[in-house]
């Protein structure tokens, strides 16, 4: 006799399984797959934009063209490959294409809604968190990380963001951006030392 008469859980398939069949049936056709691709990824890739572009309607624009060259392409996929490196590497020649465009319209805004962009880089720098009664030294600080970001040259902010909000693996991030981990893991150190540099002031007042 049974003693243990509760159901035995349900167990959801792995993500990456299901998009590997997902984009299997996109590309056999059936359209409504990309809709399922969209719900589990666009929410995550978007913030990835919005941190990368530090703009939320470059951001959402840049989403939808990410999603409409995965349709575009869905026949070349290959199911073999971890869907979310495919789509992080279309998502990222598109930020390096956006910031080119900028470089030849300086006049576009890098204005973003400072609550969207998290202050972890900021707290990395920092051995503690600030106290209730210093929230607008912590608002000013969160502004200051935001600015340092966008300044940092395109080829170490990338890697930079990837692992650090996004949390993908630094193996993965150098597939994204088609060059070796060693080169990721040296981007992402120069990284923190620019922003560590540039924030330095901060660091020292707190």
């Amino acid at each position: 006799m049974l003693t243990d008469s509760a159901p035995a859980p349900m167990i959801e398939p792995h993500s990456d399984e299901q998009d590997a069949r997902d984009m299997t049936e996109l590309a056999g056709g059936h359209d409504a797959a990309l809709n399922a691709l969209m719900e589990r990824h666009a929410q995550k890739l978007f913030h990835y934009l919005v941190r990368s572009l530090q703009d939320e309607s470059d951001a959402a624009d840049l989403a939808q063209e990410t999603f409409v060259k995965v349709y575009q392409n869905r026949a070349r996929f290959d199911p073999k490959q971890k869907f979310t490196t495919w789509l992080y590497a279309i998502a990222s020649n598109l930020v390096r294409d956006r910031y080119r465009w900028r470089s030849r319209h300086p006049n576009v805004s890098l204005d973003a809604d400072a609550g969207q962009i998290e202050t972890s880089l900021g707290e990395t720098l920092r051995n503690s968190e600030p106290t209730p009664d210093q929230r607008l030294e912590a608002e000013e600080r969160a502004e200051a990380v935001r600015q340092a970001i966008a300044e940092l040259p395109e080829e170490i902010r990338q890697p930079l963001i990837l692992a650090t909000y996004q949390e993908l693996p630094q193996a993965e991030i150098a597939q994204i951006l088609k060059c070796s981990v060693k080169a990721v893991e040296t981007r992402i150190y120069r990284a923190r030392q620019r922003l560590r540099e540039s924030l330095a002031s901060l660091v020292h007042s707190a």
